[in-house]
């Protein structure tokens, strides 16, 4: 279902735009792409007055803190590489945000993500991206689990297969609230009232 309103109290929700996974191939937007749809919505939600999070991954450089278990596709050998859990230029040194670090594939496992939220009233999020599939969809289930109004801002999202951008888009996004580009949503925005 399109999009029909934004809460008052709607915070801006954007996952690993950071330097390594900004910069690895994806579909069916390139990460620059996405970077700029994410940099127009957070300078409407700053104008606005609502919240921004900004939600990065990390892990120690021998990967030591990494969630366990097995998995088919084994984990990127030796060191990361500095710099690369740092969060995009473009997005980074805004004061007013929020900053969320995380372990894991989800924003709201193992970190105070709600409680940020929640100390400051927000009823909703509009969730954008890298990898689509896998670090939004994670949190836009979880927030929907939470309570949360949820919009996905599709256009303002990748992944590394465009096949699985589509499922999450087509088939579990509808499930879970209302999505919308990112132009329908600076256009709800407008037609806000603003947070005092």
């Amino acid at each position: 279902m399109p999009v029909t309103t934004l809460d008052t109290t709607t915070a801006l929700v954007l996952i690993d735009l950071q330097n390594a996974v900004v910069a690895r191939p994806a579909a069916p937007y390139t990460g620059a792409e996405v970077v700029a749809r994410a940099v127009e919505l957070a300078g409407a939600f700053r104008g606005h007055g609502a919240p921004v999070v900004l939600v990065r991954v990390t892990a120690r450089p021998d990967g030591s803190d990494a969630p366990q278990g097995r998995t088919e596709i084994p984990r990127p050998p030796g060191p990361l590489p500095s710099g690369w859990d740092t969060i995009v230029e473009d997005l980074a040194g805004h004061p007013g945000d929020i900053t969320v670090t995380k372990r894991s594939w989800g924003a709201f496992y193992g970190t105070d993500l709600d409680l940020q939220l929640r100390r400051r009233g927000v009823t909703q999020v509009v969730l954008a991206g890298i990898a689509t599939s896998i670090g939004v969809e994670s949190t836009a289930r979880a927030a929907h689990e939470h309570g949360y109004n949820v919009t996905p801002a599709t256009d303002a999202m990748t992944d590394l297969n465009a096949q699985a951008h589509l499922n999450s888009v087509e088939r579990v996004f509808p499930l879970l609230g209302e999505t919308a580009t990112t132009a329908e949503i600076i256009g709800l925005l407008a037609r806000t009232r603003p947070r005092s």
